[in-house]
């Protein structure tokens, strides 16, 4: 394993916060090597400063996007912690159906949701399941619209195609939930095709700006923040905060907290769960 150096070190941790928002500090050496020098030695690197280098010149990005590929954690699975869905099921799904009834009952309700860091789609397949499970026939009164961002191309690939093996499946989804939602596909699981429609997976950098996504009633933005300096976090929350509905919903990850970070979110709590809506 090719090892890196302390400048190199500093170089390669600068590059990567510029190109995805990722801060990883100088006690990371372990995670550069594990995660880059393979990509190094099939490009004949014989440093992480030739990689840094080659990465700069290559004018297509290849270097760029495997690096973020790399380094991207893409830790996931479906109903992580639980608390954020029974939220959405018991409480914010319910009042957001309200809040957007149409005036005319022949007119479908439409309802918006993003899930800010979506890695391989985890989480947004499991908002569309709690979606359909709650809603059952009524869906078509519906007009759903559920987005799923990541700076990962693979990690937007997979989730695009929602297949997942059985250690992936086995992380959090119910055996009676896997019946209802998912077809054997050889020796993996495929999401069903009228969960698949649900759902859009796009690449973004949260770090740029949000252009054409407009206002969305509910925003899952989860452990991914923790990645970010607290000058960037504000930043982002900033943002999420001019992309929320102001009757809207955003839902951080559970050991998160906007204290002191985005002032234009107050906390509330439902139960065990906490989730955060903007000041009036």
């Amino acid at each position: 394993m090719l090892k890196i150096t302390p400048a190199e070190l500093k170089i390669i941790s600068q590059y990567i916060h510029e190109i995805s928002g990722i801060y990883l500090d100088q006690s990371k050496s372990y995670l550069f090597e594990t995660r880059l020098s393979s990509i190094a030695e099939e490009l004949g690197c014989t440093s992480y400063q030739e990689l840094h280098t080659k990465a700069k010149r290559d004018p297509a990005k290849v270097i760029e996007r495997q690096i973020i590929d790399a380094i991207s954690t893409n830790e996931t699975l479906f109903f992580r912690d639980t608390g954020p869905f029974e939220l959405l099921k018991h409480k914010i799904l319910p009042e957001v159906i309200d809040l957007r009834a149409p005036s005319s009952p022949r007119l479908k309700t439409n309802i918006k949701i993003w899930s800010a860091a979506s890695s391989t789609g985890q989480e947004l397949y499991s908002v569309a399941m709690t979606i359909k499970d709650l809603l059952g026939n009524q869906m078509n009164n519906f007009n759903l619209k559920l987005l799923g961002t990541d700076i990962s191309d693979s990690a937007v690939k997979q989730a695009s195609y929602g297949k997942y093996n059985k250690f992936e499946i086995e992380r959090g989804l119910p055996r009676q939930t896997l019946q209802k939602h998912f077809t054997l596909f050889g020796d993996s699981w495929k999401i069903k095709d009228e969960l698949r429609a649900m759902v859009n997976f796009r690449k973004l950098n949260l770090m740029l700006p949000f252009a054409g996504l407009g206002k969305f009633d509910i925003i899952l933005c989860r452990n991914v923040a923790i990645y970010f300096t607290l000058a960037d976090r504000k930043k982002l929350f900033n943002k999420l905060a001019d992309s929320l509905a102001d009757d809207g919903y955003l839902i951080i990850g559970s050991t998160e907290s906007l204290t002191g970070i985005c002032p234009r979110f107050v906390p509330k709590r439902h139960l065990r769960a906490i989730f955060y809506q903007k000041k009036n």
